[in-house]
């Protein structure tokens, strides 16, 4: 059986899906799963398409380079995956690489010049892009003959206007490519391709705003289910307050933690990747689950706020789409909170939206009332299957 492999590769993560591919490309993957831990004690974590689990854990080198260990782990996976289907053929590989820069706005067979390209565009995304890419020198080590796709998750971006996408910066700055990039364009595309049976045509093709929720989050203004405008700009960091980033931050908070407390950095990054959002407002976890389920006034502080920056965003997204015909959410909060659905509706009572309340409690597809002006969704994203249907449709097709 041919098959098609999906990689999205982190610091100290390896998430993969694994379609067959029988005349056509499958709808769902046959396993799918992660290695957690690389480096330090791998687990690899699946779940095949019959609903059988698998934990396992993957021995690594001993007193090796990282690079070593990445490539090691996926070395195990391919070797798991074969273990569990005898007449697997992996045909294609595809990736989730961050950046494409201003380089790339459609997925690409990588070579090695584009592999070059995307290698410039490390400042741009220190802690994602290097680890994106090492999975496909890996891939081409293991497995040289096997053609690999890059899936870039600013690319559905480049459809913003050049004023969306500017920063009001020297233009020698600009010039360089700071500019607002954003992200998780793999997900708005998987649900831009959902559009139209879920809201039908009309409202498809009008203004829809889609609130990616997660422990990353961010939103996206769609106007004939093209990006128009992002909540994320240059990094990842940007817009909505996250599991544990700020979001949008006053540059000038920055300069004081660097004049007052010293803050190098490598102490930022820290802080604004890994000590802020909802675990850093609540004291208590980064999970919005846990939020949700806790009594103290800490933990609600932090939802109110993080809805009341989707509110806020909503408001902004609103006017650069010029309406909003359709509010979605997506992501795993937006897909199982109801209560982050309800708060966030509520707010945008100005612009006539209204929520069935039974049909949020049961997380249907439609949930708005009768009588809303706005179509209102919970659509489930699948970045998986974006990858493998970009890396089918460039390779295979």
């Amino acid at each position: 059986m041919n098959t098609l492999l999906t990689l999205n590769a982190g610091s100290s993560s390896l998430k993969f899906a694994l379609f067959e591919i029988d005349g056509m490309l499958a709808e769902t993957p046959a396993l799918s799963g992660q290695i957690e831990g690389i480096g330090i004690n791998a687990m690899l974590h699946a779940k095949a398409a019959d609903g059988s689990r698998y934990a396992e854990p993957v021995q690594g080198p001993d007193d090796a380079s990282i690079e070593a260990h990445h490539e090691h782990a996926l070395d195990a996976l391919l070797g798991w995956l074969r273990s569990h289907n005898a007449n697997m053929q992996i045909v294609a590989a595809g990736h989730r690489i961050v950046h494409g820069g201003p380089a790339f706005s459609a997925p690409m067979r990588l070579d090695a010049d584009v592999l070059q390209v995307l290698s410039g565009f490390i400042p741009l995304a220190p802690l994602h892009q290097p680890h994106n890419l090492r999975a496909v020198h890996a891939i081409a080590r293991l497995m040289p003959e096997l053609p690999q796709v890059g899936c870039f998750d600013t690319a559905f971006h480049r459809t913003q206007a050049d004023v969306a996408q500017a920063f009001a910066l020297p233009r020698a700055l600009s010039a360089e490519g700071i500019r607002r990039y954003g992200f998780h364009g793999l997900s708005y595309e998987f649900i831009s391709r959902q559009l139209d049976d879920v809201l039908g045509a009309e409202n498809a093709h009008g203004a829809v705003i889609v609130a990616h929720l997660g422990n990353g989050a961010s939103m996206c203004a769609l106007r004939d289910k093209k990006s128009v405008a992002s909540t994320m700009g240059f990094t990842a960091v940007d817009g909505l307050m996250m599991g544990t980033r700020p979001g949008n931050i006053d540059p000038g908070v920055l300069l004081y933690l660097m004049d007052q407390k010293r803050m190098d950095a490598k102490a930022l990054t820290n802080l604004l990747y890994k000590e802020c959002g909802l675990l850093g407002v609540s004291g208590i976890s980064s999970d919005m689950r846990v939020l949700l389920d806790a009594d103290a006034p800490e933990a609600q502080e932090a939802i109110e706020l993080f809805c009341y920056r989707i509110s806020r965003e909503l408001g902004s997204l609103a006017a650069a789409a010029g309406g909003a015909d359709a509010i979605v959410f997506t992501g795993g909060i937006g897909e199982h909170a109801a209560a982050v659905r309800e708060r966030v509706i509520a707010q945008a009572a100005w612009l006539g939206a209204k929520l069935d309340g039974t049909a949020n409690l049961g997380h249907a597809t439609r949930i708005e009332a009768g009588d809303s002006s706005v179509a209102i969704a919970v659509i489930p994203t699948n970045e998986e299957r974006m990858i493998a249907q970009h890396t089918y449709d460039l390779v295979l097709a």
